[in-house]
């Protein structure tokens, strides 16, 4: 199981974000109720199944990095590991992610040394679909160019370092250094190597590719909601691309959860940008979209942690008492 003193920082994390958006938030939220009258709610509804398909699409691209690292988990076991990692959205490019690792080795002993690449290969390839959709976006609009090919070389960087072995086991040589992260050396040279693997032309390819379709779900839902407002009109293309280049300005921000910049960045290109939406509803907008995509995230991940987490215990206490699992 995740050590306590670990699980106490991460639900601190957890009540901490949601305190400080609560705050951020407040205001428009009061003011929220009047402004609804005229919105169509169905939108809401479609953007949150369009975020469970999102969840869905992406499941499949665990299940086949699993298989590439060997890692046998049955599927309900693995789904439920997954979506436990979800109530981690929140935390800066989603690493607290990495929580799947620990529950796949206190439930099945997968070692971390297999499972933790996984999740920095799910970001990759995350921000690589975002950044084709942003692009297709640009190409068609010309919004947001200077983040979108900054992102791009970001993104060319980290691939030639992985694609280069010999600096990047050189740069984790230097941070271990020092003797208080000396003992990280051994499992950060392991994880380079995993992740390596992962990110190989065919496999990084195979895996951008289902999360296209994952995150273009999340784009559709994102104009869903924009055009459910009266008198509001954007089109898909430019949806897309300022949900993409907004979710990449939240992840390369290394903010918990992109919070304030996502939804800043967001609103701003709604009502300067090609979109032209009033400030009233850019907000609404922005903010029933956070809703119906990252705290929704987080909400239904917190659910699948508790199971997992009860889960833990229940064959904790059947190991050490020697009693038949009930359940």
């Amino acid at each position: 199981m995740v050590p306590q003193d670990v699980r106490r920082w991460i639900w601190l994390a957890i009540i901490a974000v949601i305190g400080v958006a609560a705050i951020v938030m407040a205001g428009d939220v009061r003011e929220l109720g009047a402004r609804m009258s005229g919105f169509a709610w169905s939108a809401f509804v479609l953007c949150l199944g369009l975020a469970l398909a999102n969840y869905a699409i992406r499941f499949l691209r665990w299940q086949m990095y699993l298989r590439h690292q060997r890692v046998e988990v049955p599927a309900g076991s693995s789904a439920l590991v997954f979506g436990a990692g979800l109530s981690l959205s929140i935390t800066p490019a989603k690493l607290g992610e990495l929580v799947k690792s620990y529950l796949l080795r206190e439930l099945h002993g997968s070692p971390p040394t297999a499972t933790a690449p996984i999740v920095i290969a799910e970001r990759v390839t995350d921000l690589i679909a975002l950044l084709v959709l942003a692009v297709i976006g640009v190409a068609a609009y010309g919004v947001e160019t200077t983040l979108v090919i900054g992102a791009v070389a970001l993104v060319v960087f980290g691939l030639v370092l992985l694609a280069w072995p010999r600096p990047t086991r050189a740069l984790i040589d230097i941070v271990t250094r020092p003797q208080m992260t000396r003992r990280f050396r051994k499992p950060l040279h392991e994880m380079y190597g995993g992740l390596v693997g992962l990110c190989r032309p065919k496999l990084l390819i195979g895996a951008t590719l289902i999360a296209l379709p994952a995150w273009a779900a999340e784009c559709i839902g994102f104009a869903g909601i924009v055009n459910a407002f009266p008198g509001a009109q954007v089109d898909l293309g430019l949806a897309m691309v300022i949900y993409a280049a907004t979710t990449i300005a939240g992840a390369l921000s290394f903010l918990p959860g992109g919070l304030g910049v996502t939804e800043g960045a967001m609103t701003l290109l709604l009502v300067q940008g090609a979109a032209k939406l009033d400030r009233a509803a850019a907000i609404d907008a922005t903010l029933l979209t956070r809703l119906a995509t990252l705290w929704f995230a987080v909400l239904l991940g917190l659910g699948c942690l508790a199971i997992a987490r009860r889960r833990i215990k229940r064959m904790t206490r059947t190991t050490v008492t020697g009693e038949a699992d009930p359940g």
